[in-house]
């Protein structure tokens, strides 16, 4: 088992790219084959898993959760 806390820090509301500091996570623990499991503190706050193989995704996302 392997666990680490990842600070994030926003400027409100929006979406902030977290993969890089996810995989540095996963690498970091030396773990071949296994389960990242994400806990997010914040009440308010979501995780969102997509491609992004268009990029017209996340400004479609953010619009529909806005609206």
């Amino acid at each position: 088992m392997f666990q680490e806390e990842l600070v994030i820090e926003t400027r409100g509301r929006g979406s902030v790219e977290i993969t890089a500091q996810v995989a540095a996570a996963v690498d970091a623990s030396d773990i071949d084959d296994g389960l990242c499991h994400l806990f997010i503190r914040h009440t308010s706050a979501s995780l969102m898993v997509n491609e992004n193989a268009d990029p017209a995704v996340l400004t479609d996302l953010e619009t529909f959760m806005r609206d």
